[in-house]
């Protein structure tokens, strides 16, 4: 009998471990990761059931300054509407830095009433321990925050008392999903989010946002997981490198996509890979919301 539950946005800037705190919590990757900034690109909503309590958190896109590109847009009003009737508001920050991005989340945050937790992230990392402190005195001069709890996402020090401190304010009441699920995301969403990943983290510095992946077929047959993925670029020279010298690097990727598949799915996994050209699929509306990019989730 579950007899609280609610509903939690994770926001912040593009790379300051948003999704990674996410996994962390759950204690299984659902969302993709990498070093390049808006890797996150959709609303992924986690669930975790435990005790009697139901927290839904939703990892959303970096807040950032935006580009002139209808996907850019996409994301930032994806990171905005998921403020909307939440009961906790999680802004990640990345160690004592305060950029002009993280204030322009804040100042989205402060649009809501929700009460609000500022989480230091990275906190690990910070190689002068005695800014710290003055850094959070100053934060919690800067806005009326809940509560400050400093972090590491990546070791996990910090995220139990985050937790902790996220369950004092979700009110009474059911859960909205089983207590098994996990995600509402669908487990062809997951596979064509963790090509991505794999894409983002082998080309990031080549490729950093001039592809997408869908996938045209996801059967279960006997043996396993069949799954087709078409990989999406804007230009034939994008194309050449994602494919690679003798389609190496392409093969790569799909090895290393796989494996991750299978460790999800909990199935073998037999994967096949296209890469096919849509010139300025990034900036035309219909053509990201035929590929699932749409800020209405």
């Amino acid at each position: 009998m579950i007899t609280h539950c609610g509903f939690v946005a994770i926001v912040g800037r593009p790379n300051v471990g948003k999704s990674t705190l996410l996994n962390r919590i759950l204690g299984q990757k659902i969302s993709i990761t990498s070093r390049r900034a808006q890797t996150t690109r959709h609303r992924i909503l986690g669930i975790k059931t435990h005790d009697h309590i139901q927290t839904i958190y939703l990892d959303t896109p970096g807040i950032h300054r935006q580009g002139g590109k209808e996907m850019n847009r996409i994301m930032n009003r994806t990171a905005t509407r998921s403020l909307v009737d939440v009961d906790v508001v999680v802004l990640v920050l990345e160690g004592t830095r305060f950029t002009d991005e993280d204030e322009l989340a804040l100042q989205q945050i402060k649009r809501q009433t929700a009460p609000v937790i500022l989480v230091i992230n990275k906190a690990d990392k910070i190689k002068d321990k005695e800014k710290l402190l003055p850094f959070i005195a100053k934060s919690a001069e800067s806005f009326a925050y809940a509560h400050i709890v400093p972090v590491s996402a990546k070791t996990g020090k910090g995220v139990d008392e985050l937790e902790k401190t996220i369950e004092t304010f979700l009110p009474e009441g059911p859960g909205y999903f089983p207590e098994d699920q996990i995600t509402d995301k669908s487990e062809r969403f997951l596979a064509a989010e963790l090509i991505r990943e794999k894409l983002m983290r082998q080309l990031g510095q080549e490729l950093p946002y001039s592809l997408t992946v869908e996938i045209e077929k996801f059967t279960e047959e006997q043996g396993g997981l069949h799954i087709a993925a078409l990989i999406w670029v804007e230009k034939d020279s994008q194309k050449r490198i994602v494919i690679g010298k003798k389609g190496e690097k392409l093969k790569e990727i799909g090895t290393l996509a796989r494996e991750d598949m299978q460790k999800l799915f909990g199935a073998k996994v037999f994967l096949e890979t296209w890469v096919r050209v849509k010139s300025g699929w990034s900036d035309d509306v219909r053509a990201l919301r035929s590929l699932g990019y749409n800020d209405d989730d």
